[in-house]
């Protein structure tokens, strides 16, 4: 459930207009549902009625201080995988001993600034990675908590892009020797073993995967504590899904279920990585009709948002539904959706029946609250847009628009390249 919706044929946003968002902050605009993020925490938390976990949102889901602020309020922590997801996270007041850092590619700079944070621990995701924990561990005189993260090897049934769990992917080592990086990280001074990782993919829409991951990496948590090494966490990442469109995906209930019983006989802490589940469902984005055009029997419909804001649909051919921000009684036509960035991948549907609106009319983009702007870029030398959290009655403007001097600051011409006059 979200709190956007229809009042009087106006889309609203809780208790806010969208085309007042629109009229007064300007597009296109991420809008983001305050009642809808807290209502998606409070069901996910309380599905795990038994084992009481640490839920660390997912940053990189949508890494905007407010919404990561707004968890934070509410007892989560954080599963971040760079040092500036980690700079986010402290700032908008994550407790570090709720913070695990995930991520195939931790340079030594910041490896050094999460043990400077000390952090709940480090989710170790090969050898070398190991070893360079260890370098810096040593060097500054301190024991760097840290987890494996496992690749179980299991089919999430997934798309290919998302996959994190199978021996093709870049992710975790392979649990067939597992046993032996525990051992090599039991015999280094400065690693202090207390947890074992497995993520297997995103926008997980089925149990069963999970379920048979968790039973191989069990097995392999025996091993390991047989030889002396204690596994005080256990943290099984994120991925369920969402629905979109046509998927049925599994409730927070029916997974939490799941889990628990698949984990009956574990002893220790159960972490979850959540994201999209969180705030998928709570985020809109809202672009204006720049204008229509018909090329033989293909009708187009261009707004103002682009790839660049929103590349889920380019990059993952991803569905996310169309609405009016104004209901209208126009006939639907099949029409492509489409932005104003130089490339053909520049869509945002292809085919899809809708009313043809006028230039200045506004459409929802929804279910963007993850992998939207935390995704998006300034490709075309277009600026990122801004960002609207709604409660209740009031909108916050919670990151600025970009201007033209934001698009080029760091930048600079050297100087043996002369600049021409700027008036010819």
């Amino acid at each position: 459930m979200n709190f956007f919706g229809y009042k009087n044929g106006e889309l609203y946003c809780e208790d806010v207009k969208v085309r007042t968002i629109l009229e007064k902050v300007g597009s296109p605009v991420y809008i983001y549902s305050a009642r809808t993020l807290k209502r998606h925490y409070n069901v996910f938390k309380n599905a795990f009625v038994r084992t009481k976990p640490l839920i660390c949102f997912s940053v990189k889901a949508n890494s905007n201080m407010a919404v990561i602020a707004l968890f934070s309020s509410m007892g989560a922590g954080a599963d971040i995988v760079s040092g500036g997801e980690l700079f986010r996270a402290v700032g908008a007041g994550i407790n570090r001993k709720k913070i695990v850092y995930s991520g195939v590619g931790k340079t030594p700079e910041e490896i050094v600034y999460a043990l400077a944070e000390d952090i709940l621990m480090f989710n170790v995701e090969s050898i070398e990675e190991l070893e360079a924990v260890d370098e810096a561990a040593a060097l500054m005189g301190v024991k760097a908590p840290v987890s494996i993260r496992v690749n179980p090897d299991i089919n999430p049934h997934t798309h290919p892009y998302i996959s994190t769990g199978m021996k093709k992917n870049k992710f975790g080592i392979d649990i067939r020797y597992a046993q032996e990086a525990y051992a090599l990280a039991k015999s280094k001074h400065h690693i202090q073993v207390i947890g074992i990782d497995m993520h297997i993919g995103s926008q997980l829409t089925e149990v069963s995967p999970i379920v048979d991951a968790l039973k191989r990496v069990q097995g392999l948590i025996k091993d390991i504590r047989k030889n002396g090494i204690d596994i005080q966490y256990m943290d099984i990442g994120g991925g369920l899904g969402i629905t979109y469109k046509d998927e049925k995906a599994a409730s927070p209930d029916k997974y939490a279920g799941a889990i628990e019983r698949a984990l009956k006989d574990f002893r220790g802490r159960l972490i979850l990585e959540p994201g999209r589940v969180l705030v998928g469902n709570a985020g809109i984005l809202a672009a204006k009709v720049l204008y229509r055009k018909q090329n033989g029997m293909k009708k187009f419909m261009i707004v103002d948002a682009g790839m660049n804001d929103l590349i889920r649909p380019s990059f993952y051919d991803a569905y996310h539904e169309i609405l009016p921000v104004e209901k209208t009684q126009s006939r639907l036509f099949k029409q492509d959706v489409v932005g104003p960035i130089c490339e053909s991948g520049d869509f945002f549907a292809h085919d899809r029946s809708l009313p043809l609106l006028e230039r200045g009319q506004a459409i929802a983009l929804m279910s963007v609250g993850a992998y939207g702007f935390s995704m998006s870029s300034n490709y075309n030398s277009r600026k990122r847009v801004a960002e609207v959290l709604v409660n209740d009655k009031e909108y916050y403007v919670v990151r600025k628009r970009e201007t033209n001097n934001d698009l080029i600051k760091g930048e600079g011409i050297p100087s043996f390249i002369k600049i021409r006059s700027k008036h010819v």
